[in-house]
């Protein structure tokens, strides 16, 4: 029997997404962004941005770029998403017509900025279904207001979510000077009590359904290493599975941060060989007792190991 058979018997299997999230809002970072996927592989998702991160005032020439972009020989992996402008934005629906409609099929995911509450996001998902005609895309909401975490919970439960990103930088100038700009950024970002609650709030509402965290950005675009210790620090101490990226040379820190060491993806080969033989019963392994709780972790070990390109055993392919 297939592990995942075994493993998620009475649940559903939780979503699976690159590690990193790199977002690009003109021609030529987009571009690039592209040629540099086709030279690393899927490791990382790109996001095309038509918010914050783009130009204002051209709206519908941007939205006519990206599609052109996506619907291009150089999205080798459609493994590239959208940044909509906010479903409030004039241009939303414009963006609907002139990205999602001609780019059905091609999408990995749709990202919804500036929500308010999980009603919104629904009417946004209802919306962007009377543009296509077959399956709707991904949906990922970024959570960077203050009504969107009072509700993070049931924004998180909705079927069509498959990530929530944490908007700092929006998520701190909402406090409107109560907290400080330094907690934009580390240290502080990780040990401010008003961010340390929202990003806690954020990644248990995902963990609960199902979902991914996605991390907020690095600012710090001069250090390469920062953005390598940010995520380190946000996947082992805030339970973060995804991180933004917002610079190319940030990319391979993040993917590096959160992937699998060799050392687990060594140790959890074997051991799910060994549950493998047992027939996925009870087993001990390295002096201690395992099951089928910890199999399931240690088989998204080399689920994140193989979304990181990292090298994996043949056995361990087969695992997967």
């Amino acid at each position: 029997m297939h592990p995942s058979s075994v493993l998620f018997q009475d649940q559903p299997v939780p979503a699976l997404l690159p590690v990193c999230d790199h977002y690009a809002g003109s021609e030529k970072l987009m571009r690039k962004s592209m040629a540099l996927q086709a030279e690393l592989g899927p490791c990382f998702d790109i996001t095309f941005d038509c918010e914050d991160g783009a130009a204002a005032g051209n709206e519908a020439a941007h939205a006519d770029l990206v599609s052109r972009l996506i619907l291009s020989e150089e999205n080798r992996f459609q493994r590239i998403g959208v940044r909509l402008h906010a479903s409030t934005h004039p241009a939303f629906l414009q963006d609907l017509a002139l990205i999602v409609t001609p780019c059905e099929g091609k999408l990995a995911y749709l990202v919804l900025p500036k929500v308010s509450n999980a009603a919104e996001v629904l009417l946004a998902i209802e919306n962007i279904r009377a543009y296509i005609k077959t399956d709707l895309p991904p949906v990922h909401v970024l959570i960077e207001t203050h009504e969107a975490l009072a509700d993070v919970m049931a924004i998180a439960a909705i079927p069509e979510v498959q990530c929530l990103s944490f908007g700092i930088m929006d998520f701190v100038s909402s406090h409107f000077g109560a907290i400080p700009a330094a907690a934009m950024h580390s240290p502080q970002q990780f040990t401010h009590p008003l961010i340390v609650r929202a990003k806690t709030e954020l990644a248990a509402a995902c963990h609960r359904y199902g979902k991914i965290a996605s991390h907020n950005v690095t600012t710090d675009i001069s250090n390469p290493d920062a953005a390598y210790q940010d995520a380190l620090l946000a996947g082992n101490q805030f339970g973060y599975q995804r991180m933004w990226s917002i610079h190319p040379q940030q990319i391979r820190g993040i993917v590096d941060a959160l992937a699998p060491s060799s050392h687990e993806i060594t140790t959890a080969t074997a051991l799910l060989l060994q549950a493998q033989s047992a027939d996925w019963g009870p087993v001990r392994f390295e002096g201690r007792l395992h099951d089928r709780a910890s199999y399931r972790y240690y088989w998204f070990v080399l689920q994140r190991a193989r979304l990181c390109a990292k090298p994996l055993p043949p056995e361990a392919l087969e695992l997967l």
